[in-house]
């Protein structure tokens, strides 16, 4: 009889088998729907329009379709007073004119500027089949008569 401790020669040294990988079973289903994902087309996904669009005076100008000249002020004509009023304006879905602010000129012509702007009317501007507004800038010359 072998004492504790005693390890028995005959008995055959068998190698520890190394773990089996871990292993993530599925069922048909789920193969079904990776192979339906992996086929599918890249999903395309709309992108909201942007709220307002900047665009240069050349573009908005070319959608204008009512321009209103505006009045010289009386003031102004007297005192000689011409030159150009630089506005930034809205255009707005249906064509209107919003959000009317003097960037630059002379203050006696500005009003008159900002009113005749005010009932100018664009056509829409379309992105992707639907209308937007418009942010752009608006340049009113102002020559005395000769």
């Amino acid at each position: 009889m072998a004492a504790k401790g005693d390890i028995k020669k005959d008995a055959p040294k068998r190698p520890i088998p190394p773990p089996a990988p871990l292993e993530v079973s599925t069922n048909s289903t789920d193969k079904t729907m990776a192979a339906a994902l992996a086929s599918a087309a890249p999903a395309i996904v709309a992108k909201p329009a942007p709220q307002v669009i900047r665009v240069s005076q050349d573009v908005s100008i070319g959608l204008l379709i009512k321009r209103v000249q505006p009045v010289y002020p009386t003031l102004a004509t007297q005192m000689r007073v011409e030159g150009a009023v630089e506005l930034d304006a809205t255009i707005g879905k249906d064509g209107s004119t919003s959000d009317i602010k003097v960037l630059k000129g002379d203050p006696m012509l500005a009003k008159a500027a900002v009113d005749a702007v005010r009932q100018w009317k664009y056509k829409p501007y379309l992105l992707d089949g639907q209308p937007v507004q418009l942010q752009t800038q608006i340049t009113v010359n102002f020559k005395l008569p000769l």
